[in-house]
């Protein structure tokens, strides 16, 4: 169900969590072109500053965004404005926790700004925020 300007209120939140497998991460480097061997070589990732393969912090953004557009507000939203800052790593074959919660509404355009978080093993990995126009009242 998707969340209308209308329905959110301030402090609304939702939370999604996925195992990213080194399978996801593969074909994220195959789509994107990124084939840093910090990703996708065991042998290099265990090799580098942070002892094993890490995500890309770009597919945690996406993972992000799929939440935005796909579960809260959820489908027909659309991102004029996404900003995060990439805390800390998160190994290959770890789950991540996608959190958004409602920071404002902003009348004037009736867009709504979300607060973004990222979380794995416990820590906060990706902090932002994202404006997003919510989905109309007849989505």
């Amino acid at each position: 169900m998707a969340h209308t300007y209308d329905s959110l209120s301030v402090g609304d939140n939702f939370s999604w969590s996925r195992t990213l497998t080194m399978d996801d991460v593969r074909a994220f480097a195959d789509i994107t072109g990124d084939d840093n061997p910090i990703h996708i070589d065991e042998e290099a990732g265990n090799a580098s500053r942070f002892g094993r393969p890490v995500v890309h912090g770009v597919y945690i953004l996406g993972l992000a965004s799929k939440v935005l557009g796909r579960d809260f507000p959820g489908p027909g939203s659309i991102a004029v404005a996404l900003s995060a800052k990439f805390l800390r790593p998160v190994p290959v074959g770890e789950e991540v926790t996608i959190e958004v919660k409602v920071a404002e509404k902003l009348e004037k355009h009736r867009h709504v700004r979300l607060r973004m978080y990222a979380y794995s093993g416990g820590k906060m990995t990706l902090g932002g925020e994202a404006v997003v126009i919510p989905p109309p009242d007849d989505a």
